[in-house]
């Protein structure tokens, strides 16, 4: 209990008017009871810190189990204890690595997944002779798996794989890092969440990661279209191959209507483009940027918009997780896995659907160097080449295949790009 000076006043008041004598030893007394003040007063401090203590109040996770259990929290622990004071801010080092890492970690997963039916696409695109006899049908799709099969395994399935990873891995931490950063520009606060801001920072983020990338996905591609065994190269040849291509001039166009003018500069910008070298590693690259924007726009645009509907407060308890303690105050609650997946998997049905014509006519400029006369084509040119070929059907060559391959990569991707950043601890 404790004791104010008035208290003590009077216990000294009362004791001089009873006239009591040993005024050392009352005053002995009275230091005591003061002593005894402060410390209560003292107490009244300890006690509320260590009650906050207890509650984990000031402290981080990491020393709250040191506290308790008396043992060190783990790598990955740890890890994420320093990250979340940090997290907050998307312009940190420490959110742009482990946003990059997930990312990374997240395309891998989806290729991985839908190595086989990428490889089947590849070539039903890019009309390889040996496959065209299997476009168009799911038993052709199935055939075609089993020839690849027969004819080379597992392996065979999975080619171009290796290169696949080399370039998936940056592309997607690309992708998804500066759709973060874009967007973190764009939508400031739930103010600003339009579908617009959402489409245009997922089509940047697209563009971004292409234009680092890009040379890797015709590697990619080449690695893919070939199928006889006695022709088969190594990266390396690959490579080499590309980049001494020489294609032949383009086919003389002579036109009485043709201006001069018009003619003279159409050969001075012949003789100024590069005919090979790096630039043959950037076959199709105008294709892709044009495709790249609605397919990564709209991708990014349908999962965020897809995640709002199952986060609606009348689904939410079936389709949301309860928000870590991490998390911050302004971002969403986690959904739940097969609700994860469905907004990735809506997101690459529409994403593909939209941007696939785009596609095809990439897959045969990038190939253009092994089919045809080797002339490098420019986006109308192989847009004329397929209508004539096969009309409007040829523009959608093998998209059951991709709708088959894309849903479930969309699917994979999504889903392990978030539950990655709720185990790095963003």
């Amino acid at each position: 209990m404790i004791r104010t000076n008035r208290e003590r006043e009077g216990i000294h008041t009362g004791i001089s008017w009873l006239g009591i004598s040993g005024a050392g030893r009352i005053r002995n007394i009275s230091s005591k009871m003061a002593m005894e003040s402060r410390k209560d007063i003292e107490m009244e401090g300890v006690v509320p810190r260590k009650r906050r203590a207890l509650d984990g109040e000031g402290e981080s996770a990491g020393e709250r189990r040191i506290g308790r259990g008396g043992e060190r929290p783990t790598v990955l622990e740890g890890a994420q204890g320093r990250g979340r004071e940090k997290n907050r801010n998307k312009q940190s080092w420490d959110y742009i690595w482990r946003s990059g890492l997930a990312g990374g970690l997240a395309g891998s997963a989806a290729k991985t997944v839908v190595a086989p039916l990428d490889r089947v696409k590849i070539l039903f695109q890019a009309s390889n002779p040996q496959f065209a006899k299997y476009a168009g049908s799911w038993s052709g799709v199935i055939a075609a798996m089993k020839f690849i099969y027969k004819d080379d395994g597992t392996r065979g399935l999975f080619r171009g794989h290796s290169a696949t990873i080399l370039r998936i891995f940056p592309y997607a931490a690309i992708k998804f890092l500066a759709y973060e950063q874009i967007r973190a520009v764009f939508i400031r606060g739930p103010e600003h969440e339009t579908p617009w801001r959402r489409l245009i920072s997922g089509s940047l983020a697209g563009v971004t990661s292409v234009f680092f990338t890009y040379p890797l996905e015709v590697i990619r591609v080449r690695l893919a279209f070939e199928t006889k065994k006695d022709s088969r190269s190594s990266l390396s040849a690959i490579c080499k191959r590309i980049y001494h291509e020489v294609p032949p001039p383009p086919a003389a166009r002579p036109s009485a209507s043709t201006p001069a003018v018009l003619a003279s500069t159409e050969a001075a910008v012949q003789a100024i483009v590069p005919k090979s070298g790096l630039a043959n590693f950037y076959r199709g690259f105008s294709a892709t940027i044009l495709g790249m924007l609605p397919y990564a726009g709209i991708s990014f645009l349908t999962h965020d918009t897809a995640g709002d509907v199952l986060r609606h407060p009348l689904i939410a308890q079936y389709t949301t997780l309860e928000k870590p303690e991490h998390y911050a105050e302004d971002k969403p609650r986690p959904l739940r896995s097969w609700a994860e997946l469905l907004a990735g998997g809506v997101a690459g049905l529409v994403s593909q659907t939209s941007a696939y014509p785009l596609e095809v006519i990439r897959r045969r400029m990038q190939v253009g160097g092994t089919v045809g006369d080797g002339r490098r084509l420019l986006i109308g040119e192989t847009a004329g080449m397929i209508w004539r070929e096969k009309g409007a059907r040829g523009f959608f060559v093998g998209l059951t295949i991709g709708y088959v391959k894309v849903v479930p990569m969309a699917a994979v991707s999504f889903y392990v790009y978030e539950r990655g950043k709720g185990w790095l601890g963003i």
